[in-house]
């Protein structure tokens, strides 16, 4: 029989590198999953590129550079293409720099609530009993409330800035995987390869680790790609209210200190950083619909 292992592990790891192949072949054939790819690469290179596209001049690169001598410039302005703010910040500085603050905030938060997530749904759906009615419970009640009024209670009671918006984020964010991992658990432990490495001995960890795992990371994947543009989105939001410091290159805080300007045809201020804000999250959410397609064999006939 050990013989044969290598022979068995080569195999799989074949199929697993032909179904990639597969995933990747799908998400590229699709126009929309396309066009969403397309433009996070823009979107993340942007965000790579920051400091060689907009050097900053100051200690703090997230701070906006303030020119009062040159406010509520109109785009076209030697200086500053996309215009500048009613407190004299350049909007493009904005607008690249706003690109790493999203990418930043989404990467944190999005790692630390799969984490939590996922080691909270595994202990309830592997222990079970009074343990996973008590977590159970706990993500019921965090459930019951709004995402966005559930953060901006948070961000509230912890004080407006940009780090504690990522805080608040990550204190929401993480039922909905807890959520799925659970439910993912007992799905697959019920299934046949699950019961006949049970009655062959092996270890619950192991089971867990081999088989379970990798079979419930495919729509940990997904909600994990679509978060990446909902919370950019629940993040600004929260910057709009006033929630995050102000002066700092992020987009909505862009978009809050360009809106007393719309009634008056200064648009530039607002429109540029909301316009990257609807393409972060349109983005993600077209890329999170094709791998969710890619990756669920019952839509394989549809495509």
């Amino acid at each position: 029989m050990a013989m044969t292992d290598p022979i068995l592990s080569e195999s799989a790891a074949k199929v697993r590198l032909r179904r990639q192949g597969e995933v990747l072949r799908s998400l590229m054939t699709n126009p929309t999953t396309a066009l969403g790819m397309i433009i996070i690469i823009l979107l993340l290179g942007m965000a790579i590129f920051a400091p060689y596209l907009m050097p900053p001049n100051i200690p703090d690169p997230y701070q906006m550079p303030r020119d009062w001598g040159a406010t509520r410039m109109p785009p076209g302005t030697p200086g500053h293409p996309l215009g500048t703010t009613n407190q004299g910040g350049d909007v493009l500085y904005g607008v690249v720099w706003g690109s790493r603050s999203s990418l930043q905030m989404s990467l944190i938060v999005v790692s630390v609530t799969v984490v939590i997530g996922v080691v909270i749904g595994s202990i309830a759906g592997i222990v079970g009993g009074w343990i996973d009615e008590a977590l159970m419970r706990v993500v019921d009640i965090f459930l019951s409330i709004p995402e966005l009024i559930f953060a901006l209670a948070v961000a509230a009671i912890l004080g407006p800035s940009f780090t504690n918006i990522i805080l608040s984020l990550c204190i929401v964010f993480w039922v909905k995987y807890a959520r799925i991992m659970r439910a993912q658990i007992i799905l697959i432990r019920q299934s046949d390869y699950v019961q006949a490495a049970r009655v062959m001995g092996d270890s619950r960890f192991n089971i867990f680790r081999r088989d379970i795992l990798p079979n419930a990371s495919t729509p940990i994947a997904v909600q994990a790609t679509l978060d990446m543009g909902n919370i950019v989105l629940v993040g600004a939001t929260l910057s709009f209210i006033g929630l995050s410091e102000s002066g700092i290159a992020e987009w909505g805080v862009l978009v809050s200190e360009g809106q007393a300007g719309i009634a008056s045809g200064r648009w530039w201020a607002s429109t540029f950083p909301g316009l990257m804000i609807f393409l972060w999250a349109l983005a993600f959410n077209l890329v999170g619909d094709g791998l969710r397609d890619a990756l669920d064999p019952r839509t394989e006939g549809k495509r």
